[in-house]
């Protein structure tokens, strides 16, 4: 039975509010991104590895650090941290919006990614404090995690009426007030909590918790992009090794920066999988997505933006209904469902062609926010409630790293693979040669912006070859996601099904 010191008032659900800003950011972030990429793509002119890296970089930087921030706040104040990494993204967007070069944007991308790094785990671990009843804290994390599907509505809609009037950095102004909403707010709603009993910060472990990620997360790339090359072993091999003294390290520390008897959990480390390979197939397919709709479709980015809809609007009702259902299923099936739910709607995604199928797009899209949604309300509540509360930083610190890593990664090796496909059936018009045609090789925004230089038979053959070819990676893109969901979705009901949600309460946490 719920007594007063367990059950949170008026305050806690006020600040919850404003614990959803930076999540609401994050989303609008990427997802504004991905429709900015053709007006990218016009004006900064970069190559398509750096077109990756834009996208890429933000996420690398954000998976690497994000550990390392999160046992940061547990020594200095969740509080303190969330509002220092809020002023720092401010500020690193709005010079974003100024970028004279990709490689410019390339570098700013990754301090946002670094800064962003802060935010993350600070909301999700003060929730974990402010909320100790089991239900309050379900319902808690499912609207935090809805908060990702309302910066997915808000982002292309605004996205896309900011790009159809002013130039492409306008949208990284998006950040700005939202960021300084956070700072007014912050302080007067947010309560500050620290570890009492936490130890120094372990230089050492920093250190190698950044060489055992950026590296690896390299090599991937860089495999995905161009096969197995001795750099890309090298890295790969260094990561590893990096790894592997970390969790050395931390089993050797009386105070460690991550707490690996968290991993003996199977309710955590299966949550963890599932939020990792979830979130790699989406954001790999929505980079897609943003393109198909503009540069395949022509559409103008405030409409594709509205025809995003279905996948954030039922990311909202999965996040809802998960909470409510998880009561009377256990979690493993309510996580096994959504995934096979999210795959169904990537096999719907896969049929998509050159030509219009907006219900075929909507049904998708609504298949796969639906089962998502389920899926990241669920397993986001089951990795923050085995952890102790002294502890709530680092494991939300995982939770954000792993999904940001499976974002990088999604991007990476999903778009790699997509670019593969493009690359090697698009078929170049016999009346272009040169340069001309090495740019209408390297992507479609290439492709598009040398069409424009062109007129008549000529350039609409380009049109229809580069479009062919991109829909054609994007269709192999989405079978690869699908495979990737059903498997996981199998994985999550076996090993879960003996799994309540009762057991996961605070009061039973490691």
């Amino acid at each position: 039975m719920e007594t007063a010191s367990t059950t949170a008032g008026r305050r806690e659900w006020v600040g919850l509010a404003v614990l959803v800003l930076p999540v609401l950011l994050i989303s609008i972030t990427v997802t504004v991104l991905y429709f900015a990429l053709p007006f990218l793509s016009a004006e900064l002119k970069p190559s398509g590895p750096e077109l990756l890296w834009i996208v890429d970089i933000y996420a690398f930087w954000l998976a690497g650090l994000l550990l390392v921030m999160g046992t940061l706040g547990d020594r200095i104040g969740r509080r303190r941290l969330l509002l220092l990494g809020a002023a720092v993204f401010g500020v690193t967007s709005a010079v974003a919006a100024y970028a004279p070069s990709a490689e410019m944007l390339i570098v700013l991308r990754a301090l946002q990614g670094a800064a962003a790094a802060t935010l993350m785990p600070s909301t999700l671990a003060l929730i974990r404090n402010m909320f100790h009843d089991p239900r309050q804290r379900r319902l808690a994390v499912a609207i935090w995690a809805a908060g990702f599907s309302g910066g997915s509505v808000l982002g292309p809609i605004v996205g896309g009426w900011m790009l159809e009037r002013f130039w492409w950095g306008s949208v990284f102004l998006i950040n700005v007030p939202i960021m300084a909403l956070l700072l007014v707010l912050g302080p007067i709603l947010l309560p500050e909590y620290r570890d009492p009993g936490a130890g120094r910060l372990d230089v050492l472990s920093t250190v190698l918790s950044l060489v055992a990620v950026l590296p690896v997360v390299y090599g991937v790339k860089d495999i995905a992009e161009q096969g197995l090359t001795p750099t890309a072993a090298l890295a790969m091999v260094l990561g590893l090794a990096a790894g592997a003294s970390f969790i050395w390290r931390q089993r050797a520390l009386a105070d460690p920066m991550l707490d690996l008897r968290l991993f003996a959990n199977r309710a955590f480390g299966i949550s963890l999988i599932t939020s990792t390979l979830a979130i790699f197939a989406l954001m790999g397919l929505f980079y897609f997505i943003a393109q198909y709709l503009q540069l395949v479709l022509g559409l103008r980015p405030f409409v594709a933006g509205i025809l995003t809809l279905p996948a954030a609007g039922m990311a909202l009702v999965g996040s809802m209904l998960a909470v409510a259902v998880v009561r009377w299923l256990r979690p493993g099936f309510v996580i096994g469902g959504g995934m096979f739910v999210a795959g169904l709607g990537f096999a719907v995604l896969s049929q998509l062609e050159g030509e219009p199928g907006v219900q075929t797009l909507v049904i998708g899209l609504g298949l796969l926010g639906l089962g998502l949604g389920a899926v990241q309300a669920v397993a986001s509540d089951l990795v923050i409630a085995v952890a102790p509360p002294e502890r709530a930083g680092s494991a939300s610190a995982v939770l954000e790293a792993g999904t940001e890593f499976g974002a990088a990664l999604g991007v990476a090796v999903l778009g790699s693979l997509g670019l593969l496909i493009y690359r090697w059936t698009f078929e170049v018009p016999v009346d272009l040669a040169g340069e001309a045609a090495q740019t209408a090789r390297e992507t479609l925004g290439g492709a598009v912006q040398v069409a424009a230089q062109l007129s008549g038979p000529g350039q609409e053959a380009l049109l229809q070859a580069a479009r062919t070819a991109f829909t054609e990676g994007m269709r192999v893109a989405a079978l690869s996601g699908t495979a990737i969901l059903v498997a996981t979705a199998i994985l999550a009901t076996i090993q879960l099904r003996r799994v309540s949600i009762e057991e996961k309460s605070p009061d039973r946490a490691i």
